[in-house]
């Protein structure tokens, strides 16, 4: 009796498997799911939690929709002086004292990208974009023109401030820069190549960078997200589309994108922007001293008691420091309290302090900490003479 009903058991099973074999083979459709296989996607019109979660996931269309309502092709000409095309202009001693009769002027043009910041008209982009301009125009991207106006700049950073006489403009949302992490995915967008409004998308490859040669003031944001000439200026943003930095440097030995791009932090960018729209200017901290970092080579060669901070190296005479006692050979290691790792810290540091005041330096000399005052100066423009 057992064993008959295993002989019907082991039947009805084998030809249960035939069945669904068959069906899996001629009408997969008729089965509600089937291991392994990739998820169907929704049917057109589908509205769901998990349609939705799963289309923000596979695209960034909304973020860049967002950012890209906000950024604008900046456009600059100048009027450059270039030799006229006369035989005289080989001699060299004529070139000389005539060099202004044997040249003209003649206009030129470049381009970047801006970042609309309030919906009256202030527009972000990098220092360098509009340097030397004698017109700045803004492409919008609803196909607008107008006339863009300098506020100001700030070289030491590579920001600058420009003004449109236009209302009701999308200015683009801050993130907060601080809140970035390596990995996190953003888009750069910008006009590369002047071939109009791109986005390029990337991840946050490196955070703090400094100590380049770009600018004086560093702090930049480096990504991988495709940055080409004429991105200068324009935005980089979070995956909601939210501005986190200004593109502004890209390493490259042949002037396209390696996937090495800097942007400068919205941390950084609003300090500035503030200070220039109310000023016109940044006004910054300045004490008269030439820093050098403490390397572990100098440090062992000077036989140094400590490896972190800023070696003074040079005194400017007459300067903030100079009055106050500090010597060649100091090493600063903090200023009101804050502890300076080296030379870019210093100089950051010391940039936020408000000229007139008096503030804390300690410096290491001769192995035992000091503290002196300092009455802080007001750092010069670059090419500028100190006060």
């Amino acid at each position: 009796m057992l064993r008959t009903f295993w002989l019907l058991f082991a039947q009805a099973v084998t030809i249960l498997l035939a069945a669904v074999f068959v069906v899996a083979t001629f009408q997969p459709q008729w089965l509600p799911g089937r291991l392994g296989d990739p998820p169907r996607p929704a049917a057109p019109g589908a509205g769901t939690a998990d349609a939705r979660r799963d289309a923000t996931i596979l695209s960034y269309s909304e973020g860049a929709r967002r950012a890209t309502a906000s950024v604008v092709n900046i456009y600059t000409t100048k009027q450059a002086r270039v030799p006229r095309d006369h035989p005289l202009l080989n001699d060299p001693l004529l070139r000389r004292f005539f060099g202004e009769q044997f040249t003209q002027r003649q206009q030129t043009s470049s381009l970047g990208s801006g970042v609309i910041v309030s919906a009256d008209g202030l527009v972000l982009t990098n220092h360098h974009v509009v340097e030397s301009a004698d017109e700045i125009e803004a492409l919008l991207s609803d196909g607008r023109r107008a006339k863009a106006r300098l506020v100001g700049s700030d070289p030491e950073t590579d920001l600058a401030v420009l003004r449109v006489s236009l209302q009701g403009l999308p200015a683009i949302e801050f993130g907060n820069s601080d809140s970035a992490r390596v990995g996190d995915v953003v888009l750069a967008v910008g006009n590369p190549f002047g071939v109009g409004q791109t986005v390029t998308m990337g991840i946050v490859s490196a955070l703090g960078r400094n100590q380049l040669g770009i600018n004086t003031f560093e702090n930049f944001i480096q990504t991988d997200a495709a940055i080409n000439p004429g991105n200068s200026g324009g935005a980089l943003v979070d995956s909601a589309g939210r501005l986190i930095g200004i593109n502004t440097a890209i390493y490259s030995r042949s002037g396209g994108s390696l996937g090495i791009g800097f942007a400068i932090p919205t941390s950084t960018v609003r300090q500035v922007m503030d200070q220039i729209v109310a000023s016109g200017s940044v006004t910054r901290g300045y004490i008269g001293v030439e820093p050098q970092d403490v390397t572990p080579e100098l440090a062992e060669a000077f036989k140094l008691p400590r490896r972190d901070g800023a070696i003074i190296a040079g005194v400017m005479r007459g300067g903030p420091a100079e009055k106050a006692g500090v010597k060649v050979g100091d090493i600063l290691v903090a200023v009101e309290g804050r502890p300076i790792a080296g030379t870019a810290a210093m100089l950051n540091t010391i940039a936020q302090l408000s000229p007139g005041s008096v503030a804390s330096f300690r410096f290491v000399r001769e192995g035992r900490e000091i503290d002196i005052p300092v009455t802080v100066g007001k750092r010069p423009r670059p090419g500028q003479r100190p006060d």
